[in-house]
């Protein structure tokens, strides 16, 4: 099950949505930080829209989307298909310290640390600013988290943690980070009443897939609804933008 041709294809005859990077005062962090923000076609700050936050990567920033996933593009040809709920998409550096670059080694102690940092980010600093700058809805039904790798692990993580933010969730590819499922579903009765969707993917030949395979297993045997998605394809952005292009029509539906 792949995507068509030329889903992430740059389209000169349809509407596109616009780019904004943005800086918002980090309580967490004691510092500004910065996010890239993707405001769907027709845009109007007249209504309310549901926000998706789409995280990165650990060799990655607020721009690793951008630069090898074109989900701009991506979003664009499927709001011309008239196949998506207008949102506003959130694309945020996830790893929560002063000096955020992904430089040096990306796998030292304290830049894993600031990964899980980026919950307390993420809840107290981020999303009270595009609520706050933005026609953003505040209703956790109207809020959704996905990532790629460190990023699906964190989604999992933060989402399922914090099921009265979030009601979306999807894990691409979800790396070592990820809790243990009976940690990351703690009480499975109420995580059934809360949860709208909860997506998990990986490529069949990524190394990864193990943890993806775990948490599968895990919803299935608590009768947990789930969609669990594999294709061909290893730990990249091939695998990841076709996340992006079957995840996001589904976000938001009644």
């Amino acid at each position: 099950d792949t995507a068509p041709e030329g889903f992430d294809a740059n389209r000169t005859d349809i509407a596109h949505g616009k780019l904004d990077t943005i800086t918002y005062a980090s309580k967490t962090v004691g510092t500004d930080r910065k996010a890239v923000v993707y405001l769907p076609p027709g845009y109007s700050a007249k209504k309310k829209y549901p926000v998706l936050y789409l995280l990165h990567g650990i060799g990655g920033d607020e721009f690793e989307w951008l630069r090898n996933g074109k989900p701009q593009l991506i979003l664009d040809n499927l709001y011309a298909e008239k196949k998506l709920v207008p949102m506003i998409v959130v694309l945020p550096n996830g790893r929560a310290m002063k000096d955020d670059r992904a430089t040096g080694n990306v796998m030292a102690k304290d830049k894993i640390e600031a990964f899980s940092r980026f919950e307390d980010d993420l809840l107290n600093d981020l999303i009270p600013y595009i609520e706050k700058n933005f026609a953003a809805s505040t209703d956790r039904t109207q809020r959704a988290i996905a990532g790629l790798s460190m990023g699906g692990g964190q989604s999992l993580n933060f989402g399922l943690g914090n099921l009265d933010k979030f009601a979306w969730i999807g894990g691409f590819s979800s790396a070592p980070n990820t809790r243990q499922p009976e940690e990351l579903i703690k009480d499975p009765a109420s995580a059934k009443q809360k949860i709208k969707l909860l997506w998990i993917s990986c490529g069949t030949e990524d190394n990864l897939i193990g943890i993806s395979e775990r948490t599968d297993k895990f919803l299935k045997e608590k009768n947990i609804p789930h969609i669990y998605y594999t294709a061909p394809g290893k730990h990249d952005f091939e695998v990841w933008k076709k996340d992006l292009f079957h995840f996001a029509p589904l976000l938001f539906k009644k």
